[in-house]
């Protein structure tokens, strides 16, 4: 890999791994509907001009129900249901329970698994098993149940952009997701409006969620994926969920127990198992 690659890669490391910090400190004053329609609002307002001068926006427009349906997993849905569930979890946690996206991917993706798929598959399931039953402060039933629907929703999104959107531009195709998502919130989000300006430290973990972890962070992507290709810039999924934890661990003085190193080493060799190499799904957060 290239210098500049290797920079790319460590950029999005900790890129799409700060996201889980940025949504725990934003939901102690805003809805996760406000949260959602923030994001994906000033996110579209970044990138829909930049594809719009690039031609990138009318052939998408053109297959707007694959895209609409592309939006609803892997952004509209997933980021209401993320940002819900971190008002009771931590977010490093949350960052960890992710990790497990390949191994939902590795399911959805094969019709039959192998004897080395599987055994991924059931360490990787062990390994979630410990990061769930070994960190229970804050968790429910609920909140654990919508992390689940976002690993699905983060497992189907890039199997639908890959297998129906492969051939539009990728920058066309997340600017006007992020425009649908926003129209979609705007009602949603004003009647959860704050009665009062929230705090800085909210209004910037916003501005960093929608200006870094989701615009900058696409464009930092795809230009990953033109230096490296496509199955290396997916690596980034192993490392996101660590920066997730650490920064958990250091900003928010959230703990770092013995069952979230165990589960997670065990989630990372069960999804190394169970894809037979690195992982084909990318979960933004």
């Amino acid at each position: 890999m290239t210098r500049r690659g290797w920079l790319l890669f460590a950029s999005m490391c900790v890129i799409w791994g700060i996201p889980y910090l940025l949504i725990r400190v934003a939901v102690r004053d805003l809805s996760p509907a406000m949260l959602v329609l923030a994001r994906t609002g000033i996110g579209a307002l970044l990138l829909l001009p930049l594809a719009a001068v690039r031609g990138d926006v009318r052939p998408v427009l053109r297959r707007w129900r694959g895209v609409l349906f592309f939006a609803a997993v892997e952004i509209a849905l997933p980021w209401l249901l993320l940002s819900d569930a971190e008002v009771r979890l931590s977010s490093s946690l949350t960052g960890l329970l992710i990790a497990a996206v390949p191994l939902v991917g590795a399911v959805i993706v094969r019709e039959r698994l192998g004897a080395a798929s599987a055994a991924g598959l059931g360490l990787g399931l062990v390994g979630v098993g410990a990061l769930v039953g070994l960190n229970l402060d804050g968790a429910s039933v609920g909140s654990l149940a919508e992390i689940a629907v976002v690993a699905v929703c983060y497992a189907v999104g890039p199997i639908v952009l890959a297998r129906h959107l492969s051939d539009l531009p990728s920058l066309g195709v997340i600017a006007v997701s992020l425009g649908a998502a926003a129209l979609v919130y705007v009602p949603i989000g004003a009647f959860s409006a704050p009665s009062k300006l929230p705090s800085g430290k909210v209004l910037a973990s916003v501005l960093g969620l929608a200006v870094v972890c989701t615009a900058l962070a696409f464009l930092v992507f795809f230009a990953l994926i033109a230096e490296v290709g496509p199955v290396r810039a997916t690596v980034i999924t192993y490392v996101n969920p660590a920066v997730a934890a650490v920064l958990g661990v250091a900003l928010l003085d959230e703990r770092l127990t013995v069952g979230m190193v165990v589960g997670f080493v065990l989630v990372l060799a069960g999804c190394a198992l169970a894809t037979g190499r690195s992982p084909e799904v990318v979960a933004e957060p």
